[in-house]
């Protein structure tokens, strides 16, 4: 995977917070975690089903309205080593998902693409959905339209569960992503209708829901190499078959059976809310051979 080095980086498409000293809690809608609280187990049980799906009523939750000072991300990704910065090579990251989704999302599905910022924070945060903290990992809270993320969630996901690759953050960003254009698309309200109809079907719903947005990260990759900054300067000069390969890895690393084994536990399909690693790889694929987001059925196909 090479960025190109003279793609602008438009950090107008991130809410830096990083340093604001919020108090956290347990919200978030639609993302990962890995740990923390109760351990793997009891986060998978207790934060995972919440996501997306609004397990802890999140739509009854409030949260602030800050907005943080991107004054330092502005400078920083305005330097000549800008791309080895983490936070703006993750910004340029944004910037080429939401390029991809504002063509695709009007040709695809004949409906216009609103953008999403992505908020950088450090261990905890507001948002619309209720306080949360980094334990939760990266998330898409539609109550505010927003994508959160603590960027120490990378150091976890290669420490914790092996997946070092540096495809796996814009993966993780495509899938959150994912969950956005769900939310502009009416898929997940109509998720969260269908769960609250039929509880039994919740974490199914929830585990279709999430394979989706992997689908849709997959989708991204394949037409990664076609996006541009404001001036039409490719964002990516190159997708090679080892970074899909790391994506693969990726997926496979956070399925619901894999984070379980890790933490000890026996496998219980019953608790999923993300789908297995078989899963989330073959969705991710899927999503990638096709290029096309309209082939990511999973809430019709599972």
């Amino acid at each position: 995977m090479e960025l190109n080095e003279n793609a602008e980086i438009d950090t107008s498409q991130v809410d830096d917070r990083r340093g604001s000293g919020v108090s956290g809690g347990s919200g978030g809608s639609g993302g990962f975690s890995l740990g923390g609280g109760g351990g793997l187990v009891g986060v998978i049980v207790t934060v995972l089903v919440a996501l997306v799906g609004g397990g802890f009523g999140l739509n009854a939750l409030t949260g602030g309205d800050e907005q943080g000072d991107n004054t330092a991300i502005e400078q920083r990704c305005e330097a000549a080593d800008a791309l080895q910065q983490l936070d703006c090579r993750n910004t340029l990251y944004v910037n080429s998902i939401q390029s991809w989704w504002q063509r695709a999302m009007p040709e695809k599905f004949d409906k216009p693409y609103t953008e999403s910022d992505t908020v950088f924070f450090e261990q905890a945060v507001n948002t619309g959905c209720g306080a949360a903290d980094s334990g939760v990992g990266p998330f898409y809270c539609p109550a505010d339209d927003l994508v959160y993320i603590d960027l120490s969630f990378y150091r976890q996901l290669a420490e914790q569960l092996g997946a070092t690759g540096e495809f796996a953050q814009p993966y993780v960003l495509a899938h959150e992503y994912g969950h956005h254009v769900q939310d502009l698309l009416g898929t997940e309200a109509q998720m969260r209708r269908q769960q609250a109809s039929d509880p039994s079907q919740a974490n199914e719903l929830s585990v279709a829901l999430e394979l989706q947005a992997d689908c849709y990260a997959g989708a991204w990759a394949k037409n990664a190499t076609g996006t541009a900054d404001e001036r039409g300067e490719k964002i990516f000069t190159s997708i090679s078959d080892q970074d899909i390969k790391e994506g693969l890895d990726t997926a496979a690393a956070i399925g619901d059976d894999a984070i379980q084994e890790r933490s000890g536990g026996q496998i219980d399909e019953s608790a999923f809310t993300h789908g297995s690693s078989a899963q989330r790889q073959e969705w991710f694929r899927k999503g990638y051979d096709t290029g096309d987001p309209t082939t990511c059925n999973t809430t019709t196909n599972p």
